[in-house]
Formats: C-alpha cells, sequence, structure tokens
C-alpha cells in the first residue's frame, strides 16, 4: 500500500469521514471531532505520534493481542533479514501496516 492508502484507510478506520486528495494540500478530510472541517489527514504511516492515537481506537473495535501478534510478527521478519530484535522500536510505518492488519483493511502490493 502506499503511505496515501494507508494513511486514509487508517484515518477513515478512526473515524473520518469524506477523505480525497486535494490537488495542492494531499489527503484531506473531516476529522471526528465536533467541528466538521476540513482538515489535513494525520501521516500515520511516517508518524509514531498519530500511530499512538490509532492505536486507542484497537481497544474499541477488535483485540489488542492480534496486533500485538502482527508487530511481533514484523519484528521476527526484520530480525531475519537484518539480525536486530526489537518489537518495541516498531517504525511507524509497521505500526501502521500492523494496525491495517489486525483490522483485515492491509492490502498486499500486486507487482
Amino acid at each position: 500500500m502506499t503511505d496515501d492508502q494507508i494513511n486514509a484507510a487508517i484515518a477513515e478506520a478512526c473515524g473520518w469521514t469524506d477523505i480525497f486528495e486535494h490537488p495542492e494540500f494531499g489527503l484531506m478530510g473531516v476529522a471526528p471531532e465536533p467541528h466538521g472541517c476540513w482538515t489535513a489527514v494525520e501521516v500515520y504511516a511516517h508518524c509514531l505520534n498519530a500511530m499512538h492515537e490509532a492505536e486507542r481506537h484497537l481497544g474499541e473495535s477488535t483485540n489488542m493481542l492480534d496486533y500485538n501478534n502482527a508487530l511481533y510478527d514484523m519484528a521476527c521478519r526484520a530480525m531475519k533479514q537484518n539480525g536486530k530484535w526489537n518489537p518495541y522500536g516498531a517504525t511507524a510505518r509497521q505500526r501502521a501496516e500492523a494496525f491495517l492488519k489486525t483490522l483485515g483493511k492491509w492490502e498486499e502490493v500486486q507487482g
């Protein structure tokens, strides 16, 4: 998935509506906050703070164990590739992928 696809899918899962690609400002949508104004969608794929906020939604909608298992699987893959083990040091992109896999919304790149 591209960063914009990831950001849009996570935003939707977190309650954002009317998400679209603005030619000048990038990904825009209406946040679940009460103001109802268009604003830039969070950059979940690159921001640990945004992913921290998104992770709060997992407790409301699914089992956190599934998310932890997805992060663990990614850490295992990383260890095989570079010999490092650090499931707690997952990047925002890795957390975003695990988040979407947990919700069944991850789409593998066809190529």
